[in-house]
């Protein structure tokens, strides 16, 4: 495994599963999501319904006991880098996906991570933990100087970086992290997304939502 699995809310059994494959390729969630379909037999795969939850076990049992590997991290432009996050949660509180992209200053993508987060969790968490997928997913890969995050979550916006209080109980784990990782970065900033300003981080954690609904298996 390349690296550690970061930390998640309740997940069911077979979603744990999923997510400490994303673990072992870097939470890049294109190279899991085809590392699963390619081991689950037939014409199956992580989605499929005619794919049975032994069937993905199995799968993901034997990719856990592989030589998985985290893909190569392209070469960017400089060490100036944009970082779009987004968090998910189907109900809110539900199940719970967070996702990030990770862009060079040509605003060329270089590396697109998601996981899920928890099968009942609130959206205000899967934020924070969108936040801390891409600043590690980031610093596990280059040395930034520059850091531009852009972010739809106010919440998240007002802790980090305008000094308000933490929205309540349940994200301090992440909160730290995020602080720490930041505090590396000799410069960093957020734009601020409205609701209607393209995010791509947004299609990652609809399918880390997905993966937190995965039953018990």
């Amino acid at each position: 495994m390349t690296e550690d699995t970061l930390p998640a809310e309740y997940l069911s059994p077979l979603a744990t599963l999923v997510d400490e494959v994303l673990a072992c390729v870097g939470y890049e969630m294109e190279a899991a999501t085809n590392a699963i379909d390619d081991a689950v037999p037939g014409y199956g795969g992580l989605f499929d319904p005619a794919t049975t939850p032994a069937e993905l076990r199995r799968a993901l049992d034997d990719l856990l006991a592989s030589d998985l590997t985290r893909p190569p991290a392209p070469t960017p432009t400089s060490d100036s880098f944009i970082l779009y996050v987004d968090g998910s949660s189907r109900g809110n509180p539900g199940p719970a996906g967070a996702g990030a992209v990770i862009m060079d200053d040509s605003e060329t993508e270089l590396v697109r991570l998601g996981r899920p987060v928890g099968s009942r969790t609130g959206n205000n968490t899967a934020e924070y933990v969108a936040l801390q997928l891409g600043l590690v997913g980031l610093l596990g890969r280059y040395e930034p100087q520059h850091l531009e995050v852009r972010i739809d979550s106010m919440t998240v916006i007002r802790d980090i970086w305008d000094g308000g209080d933490p929205p309540g109980l349940g994200v301090e784990t992440y909160r730290t992290a995020i602080e720490r990782a930041l505090a590396t970065i000799p410069d960093h900033r957020y734009t601020h997304l409205a609701d209607s300003d393209p995010n791509p981080a947004d299609a990652l954690a609809t399918v880390g939502a997905d993966i937190a609904a995965f039953g018990p298996g």
